[in-house]
């Protein structure tokens, strides 16, 4: 290629950039990636384990509540393309007329001095100063800018990765219990690991005959999505027979007794079967007589001698 031929060239493509106008210098497209997950709810079901044996010999219970879901999961790879282009500030076009003439001149000098080069020189030095230069001088175009780049969304695709099915089974923590004994429904809360404590001898049930009930009906359900269970639980004959006499015995007044009486409740409820109350009954004196260690050993010994129950030490309480 001649030196002359070469200037023409760049006189031409001035001349082309003189005449062409916009409003907007078209940057290269962008895109992003990232993932996506839908999960589409299969299968949504409660649980109420009543636990083993079915009828209660026992005032206490614990029930275990959860909530069961079965989703269907697809992952998806999204890809966003965005247009990116330079928008139009005229005043920019004080500075960059002069400065895109000094870029065509050197962009000029560098695609002659390339022609000596045998085609060595880079890109960035033989077109880029050319577009710069372009850009610059047209004055219905600025030249492009990473720094004042928009864009706009151009497009998005979306290709499936995977597909799978996945099982949750959480507690039915801190939800609220219907719990049916006789003609009253009380509401009860469970834990935060979805366990319901039930004792036939505390509030609510204390509250009524519960010794003439024989089934506790149970309930759950999500108001939101419509979902329900539902669970029985007997009452023996032989627990509701106790019920009102233990009751008596965990709850009357405990300071106007003598230690005899103390005892007599204690012994009274491991002879009714009713150990875990007997033990909670017999902390509850130890504690009520810890500023009075004379009366609490007065208590221990005789507790010990009339029942041969294994008393727990007041110093570890």
């Amino acid at each position: 290629m001649s030196k002359r031929s070469t200037f023409t060239l760049g006189s031409a493509v001035l001349c082309g950039a003189l005449l062409v106008s916009g409003c907007a210098n078209q940057m290269s497209q962008r895109s992003e990636q990232e993932d996506r997950v839908e999960r589409k709810l299969l299968e949504h079901s409660l649980q109420i384990d009543v636990g083993e044996p079915n009828v209660m010999e026992l005032p206490q219970r614990r029930v275990r509540i959860s909530e069961q879901k079965r989703f269907e999961v697809t992952e998806f790879e999204v890809t966003r393309r965005y247009d990116r282009y330079t928008p139009f500030q005229p005043w920019r076009e004080v500075y960059e007329i002069p400065l895109g003439a000094v870029a065509v001149i050197a962009g000029l000098g560098a695609n002659v001095v390339n022609v000596f080069a045998l085609g060595n020189l880079p890109d960035s030095v033989t077109r880029d100063w050319l577009d710069y230069g372009v850009a610059g001088l047209n004055p219905f175009m600025n030249v492009q800018s990473n720094g004042r780049a928009q864009q706009n969304l151009a497009g998005i695709s979306e290709l499936q990765k995977d597909k799978r099915e996945e099982y949750t089974s959480l507690p039915w923590s801190e939800r609220l219990v219907e719990v049916k004994a006789g003609a009253l429904t009380h509401e009860l809360t469970t834990d935060r690991m979805g366990i319901l404590r039930l004792n036939l001898l505390d509030a609510p049930f204390s509250e009524q005959n519960i010794s003439r009930v024989g089934t506790l009906h149970l309930q759950v359900h999500d108001e939101d999505n419509g979902v329900r269970a539902d669970a029985s639980l007997l009452v023996s004959g032989n627990l509701r027979s106790k019920l009102l006499e233990a009751h008596d015995l965990i709850f009357d007044d405990l300071e106007d007794d003598e230690v005899s009486q103390w005892v007599h409740r204690v012994k009274r409820l491991s002879e009714l079967g009713l150990e875990e109350e007997a033990s909670e009954l017999e902390q509850s004196l130890i504690e009520l007589t810890r500023n009075d260690p004379e009366l609490q050993q007065e208590f221990l010994q005789s507790l010990t001698k009339a029942t041969g129950r294994l008393v727990a030490d007041p110093g570890t309480q």
